[in-house]
Protein backbone atom coordinates (compact mmCIF):
# COMPACT_ATOMS: atom_id res chain seq x y z
CA UNK A 1 0.00 0.00 0.00
CA UNK A 2 1.60 3.81 -0.97
CA UNK A 3 0.12 6.77 -1.11
CA UNK A 4 0.88 10.26 -2.27
CA UNK A 5 -0.25 13.77 -1.27
CA UNK A 6 -1.02 15.98 -3.65
CA UNK A 7 -0.86 19.81 -3.63
CA UNK A 8 0.55 22.22 -1.57
CA UNK A 9 -2.96 23.62 0.33
CA UNK A 10 -6.79 21.73 -0.17
CA UNK A 11 -4.67 18.41 -0.29
CA UNK A 12 -5.47 15.33 -1.01
CA UNK A 13 -4.25 11.93 -0.42
CA UNK A 14 -3.63 9.29 -3.14
CA UNK A 15 -3.68 5.84 -1.68
CA UNK A 16 -2.71 2.58 -3.86
CA UNK A 17 -4.21 -0.79 -3.44
CA UNK A 18 -3.38 -4.57 -4.22
CA UNK A 19 -6.09 -7.29 -4.36
CA UNK A 20 -6.69 -7.92 -0.64
CA UNK A 21 -6.56 -4.78 0.84
CA UNK A 22 -8.55 -2.11 1.82
CA UNK A 23 -8.66 1.18 3.27
CA UNK A 24 -11.50 2.64 6.01
CA UNK A 25 -12.46 6.69 5.14
CA UNK A 26 -14.89 8.61 6.84
CA UNK A 27 -18.00 9.37 5.43
CA UNK A 28 -18.16 11.39 1.84
CA UNK A 29 -14.31 11.85 2.06
CA UNK A 30 -13.94 10.09 -1.21
CA UNK A 31 -12.97 12.73 -4.56
CA UNK A 32 -11.98 9.68 -7.00
CA UNK A 33 -10.95 5.98 -7.39
CA UNK A 34 -10.52 3.34 -10.16
CA UNK A 35 -13.34 2.08 -11.52
CA UNK A 36 -12.85 -1.56 -10.39
CA UNK A 37 -13.23 -0.33 -6.57
CA UNK A 38 -16.04 -1.39 -4.29
CA UNK A 39 -17.28 0.92 -1.72
CA UNK A 40 -19.00 -0.72 1.61
CA UNK A 41 -20.59 1.04 4.92
CA UNK A 42 -19.30 -0.81 7.86
CA UNK A 43 -19.32 -0.46 11.83
CA UNK A 44 -16.02 -0.70 11.99
CA UNK A 45 -15.40 -2.78 15.49
CA UNK A 46 -18.99 -3.39 16.31
CA UNK A 47 -21.64 -1.32 17.80
CA UNK A 48 -19.49 0.12 19.98
CA UNK A 49 -17.02 1.44 18.53
CA UNK A 50 -19.85 3.02 16.26
CA UNK A 51 -21.39 4.88 19.33
CA UNK A 52 -18.42 6.11 20.79
CA UNK A 53 -17.39 7.73 16.54
CA UNK A 54 -20.52 9.30 16.94
CA UNK A 55 -19.69 10.69 20.55
CA UNK A 56 -16.87 12.48 19.08
CA UNK A 57 -18.80 13.87 16.14
CA UNK A 58 -17.80 11.22 13.27
CA UNK A 59 -20.28 9.17 11.35
CA UNK A 60 -21.36 5.66 12.92
CA UNK A 61 -19.92 4.00 9.70
CA UNK A 62 -17.34 4.35 8.02
CA UNK A 63 -16.66 3.14 4.28
CA UNK A 64 -14.30 0.41 3.10
CA UNK A 65 -12.89 0.52 0.04
CA UNK A 66 -11.17 -1.95 -2.05
CA UNK A 67 -10.23 -2.27 -5.58
CA UNK A 68 -11.63 -5.73 -6.53
CA UNK A 69 -9.51 -8.21 -8.96
CA UNK A 70 -6.60 -5.48 -10.18
CA UNK A 71 -4.86 -2.92 -8.41
CA UNK A 72 -6.14 0.35 -8.08
CA UNK A 73 -6.12 3.88 -6.15
CA UNK A 74 -8.50 5.66 -4.30
CA UNK A 75 -8.04 9.46 -3.24
CA UNK A 76 -9.70 11.36 -0.39
CA UNK A 77 -9.76 14.99 0.84
CA UNK A 78 -10.54 16.96 4.14
CA UNK A 79 -13.10 19.53 4.93
CA UNK A 80 -11.21 22.58 5.02
CA UNK A 81 -8.59 24.50 3.65
CA UNK A 82 -5.37 22.86 5.18
CA UNK A 83 -2.60 19.63 5.76
CA UNK A 84 -3.47 16.22 4.95
CA UNK A 85 -0.38 14.50 6.76
CA UNK A 86 0.20 10.64 7.86
CA UNK A 87 0.74 9.09 11.45
CA UNK A 88 1.53 5.60 11.70
CA UNK A 89 0.37 3.42 14.76
CA UNK A 90 1.89 0.23 16.30
CA UNK A 91 1.39 -2.09 19.84
CA UNK A 92 4.20 0.62 21.27
CA UNK A 93 2.94 3.75 19.98
CA UNK A 94 -0.66 4.89 20.22
CA UNK A 95 -2.08 8.62 19.17
CA UNK A 96 -4.47 10.97 20.61
CA UNK A 97 -6.01 13.48 18.03
CA UNK A 98 -8.66 15.76 17.97
CA UNK A 99 -12.09 14.90 17.57
CA UNK A 100 -12.75 16.05 13.55
CA UNK A 101 -9.11 14.99 12.36
CA UNK A 102 -9.76 12.03 11.25
CA UNK A 103 -9.72 11.21 7.27
CA UNK A 104 -8.83 7.59 7.05
CA UNK A 105 -6.52 4.91 8.01
CA UNK A 106 -5.40 1.24 7.16
CA UNK A 107 -7.08 -2.05 8.14
CA UNK A 108 -5.09 -2.57 10.92
CA UNK A 109 -5.81 0.72 13.00
CA UNK A 110 -8.54 0.64 15.76
CA UNK A 111 -10.34 4.10 16.68
CA UNK A 112 -11.69 4.91 20.14
CA UNK A 113 -12.13 7.87 22.27
CA UNK A 114 -10.27 8.99 24.70
CA UNK A 115 -11.44 11.47 28.17
CA UNK A 116 -9.50 14.56 28.93
CA UNK A 117 -8.17 13.77 32.37
CA UNK A 118 -8.76 17.05 33.63
CA UNK A 119 -12.40 19.28 33.72
CA UNK A 120 -10.64 22.42 33.07
CA UNK A 121 -8.41 21.20 30.31
CA UNK A 122 -11.86 19.73 28.88
CA UNK A 123 -13.81 22.77 29.11
CA UNK A 124 -10.77 25.34 28.24
CA UNK A 125 -8.26 23.59 26.19
CA UNK A 126 -10.49 23.98 22.89
CA UNK A 127 -10.81 20.51 22.26
CA UNK A 128 -13.52 19.36 24.42
CA UNK A 129 -13.45 16.86 26.93
CA UNK A 130 -13.61 13.98 24.24
CA UNK A 131 -10.53 13.27 21.97
CA UNK A 132 -10.24 10.28 19.64
CA UNK A 133 -7.59 7.92 20.30
CA UNK A 134 -5.66 5.80 17.56
CA UNK A 135 -4.20 2.30 18.05
CA UNK A 136 -3.63 -1.01 16.88
CA UNK A 137 -0.98 -1.29 13.68
CA UNK A 138 -1.44 0.58 10.40
CA UNK A 139 -1.15 4.52 9.13
CA UNK A 140 -3.81 7.37 10.11
CA UNK A 141 -4.39 10.35 7.74
CA UNK A 142 -5.25 13.10 9.38
CA UNK A 143 -6.15 16.70 8.23
CA UNK A 144 -5.87 19.71 9.87
CA UNK A 145 -6.67 23.84 8.95
CA UNK A 146 -3.58 26.14 7.59
CA UNK A 147 -0.11 24.15 8.03
CA UNK A 148 1.31 21.89 10.17
CA UNK A 149 4.34 21.96 12.97
CA UNK A 150 5.49 18.80 14.34
CA UNK A 151 7.44 18.83 17.86
CA UNK A 152 9.41 16.21 19.13
CA UNK A 153 9.09 16.97 22.47
CA UNK A 154 11.59 15.07 25.46
CA UNK A 155 10.82 14.39 28.63
CA UNK A 156 9.87 16.86 30.61
CA UNK A 157 9.95 19.62 27.56
CA UNK A 158 6.93 21.90 28.15
CA UNK A 159 5.15 23.71 24.57
CA UNK A 160 2.43 26.35 25.14
CA UNK A 161 0.00 26.50 22.45
CA UNK A 162 -3.23 29.00 21.73
CA UNK A 163 -6.64 26.73 22.42
CA UNK A 164 -8.04 25.03 19.61
CA UNK A 165 -4.66 24.81 17.27
CA UNK A 166 -3.53 20.95 18.68
CA UNK A 167 -4.23 18.52 16.20
CA UNK A 168 -2.49 15.55 18.11
CA UNK A 169 0.04 13.80 20.15
CA UNK A 170 1.42 10.51 21.52
CA UNK A 171 -0.43 8.85 24.13
CA UNK A 172 2.86 9.57 26.42
CA UNK A 173 2.58 13.60 25.92
CA UNK A 174 0.56 15.44 29.22
CA UNK A 175 -2.31 17.58 28.26
CA UNK A 176 -3.37 20.08 30.42
CA UNK A 177 -4.56 24.08 30.41
CA UNK A 178 -2.70 26.96 31.86
CA UNK A 179 -3.46 30.64 32.88
CA UNK A 180 -2.32 32.77 29.54
CA UNK A 181 0.22 35.26 31.64
CA UNK A 182 -0.81 37.47 33.86
CA UNK A 183 -4.72 38.83 34.82
CA UNK A 184 -4.08 41.91 32.30
CA UNK A 185 -2.29 39.83 29.54
CA UNK A 186 -5.20 37.20 29.42
CA UNK A 187 -7.55 40.06 29.57
CA UNK A 188 -5.86 42.41 26.94
CA UNK A 189 -3.14 40.53 25.33
CA UNK A 190 -5.40 39.16 22.94
CA UNK A 191 -4.93 35.57 23.03
CA UNK A 192 -7.83 34.53 25.46
CA UNK A 193 -7.74 33.64 29.05
CA UNK A 194 -6.15 30.56 28.69
CA UNK A 195 -3.46 28.35 26.70
CA UNK A 196 -3.41 24.37 26.16
CA UNK A 197 -0.06 22.77 27.62
CA UNK A 198 1.72 19.85 25.88
CA UNK A 199 4.42 17.91 28.61
CA UNK A 200 6.27 15.60 26.94
CA UNK A 201 8.29 13.30 25.69
CA UNK A 202 6.31 12.10 22.36
CA UNK A 203 5.67 14.00 19.08
CA UNK A 204 3.01 16.77 18.99
CA UNK A 205 1.50 18.17 15.58
CA UNK A 206 -0.47 21.68 15.54
CA UNK A 207 -2.40 23.79 13.13
CA UNK A 208 -1.54 27.02 12.13
CA UNK A 209 -5.27 28.09 12.03
CA UNK A 210 -8.42 26.65 13.17
CA UNK A 211 -11.91 26.51 11.78
CA UNK A 212 -13.37 28.73 14.12
CA UNK A 213 -10.86 31.90 13.56
CA UNK A 214 -11.60 31.79 10.15
CA UNK A 215 -15.04 32.21 10.46
CA UNK A 216 -14.47 34.90 13.14
CA UNK A 217 -12.25 36.93 10.66
CA UNK A 218 -15.16 36.47 8.05
CA UNK A 219 -17.81 37.44 10.05
CA UNK A 220 -17.50 41.98 9.73
CA UNK A 221 -17.22 41.21 6.15
CA UNK A 222 -20.40 39.01 5.56
CA UNK A 223 -23.87 41.20 4.52
CA UNK A 224 -25.98 41.76 7.37
CA UNK A 225 -29.74 41.37 7.02
CA UNK A 226 -32.28 44.30 6.35
CA UNK A 227 -33.91 45.30 8.83
CA UNK A 228 -37.63 45.78 7.42
CA UNK A 229 -40.06 48.49 9.63
CA UNK A 230 -43.35 47.30 9.64
CA UNK A 231 -46.08 50.41 8.32
CA UNK A 232 -47.73 51.85 11.46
Amino acid sequence: MKHEIIGSNLQMVKIDLLPGEGIFAEAGAMVNMTGSFTMESQLKGGILSGIKRAVVGESVFLTRFSPGAGAGFVSFAGTMPGKIFPVSVSPDREFISRKDSFLCCHEGVELDIAFTRKIQAGLFGGEGFVLQRMTGQGTVFLHCCGDIIELDLKPGEVVKVQTGLVVGFDHTVSYDIALAGGITTALFGGEGLFVTTLTGPGKVILQSMNLEKIAASLIPYLPKPEVKVKPV
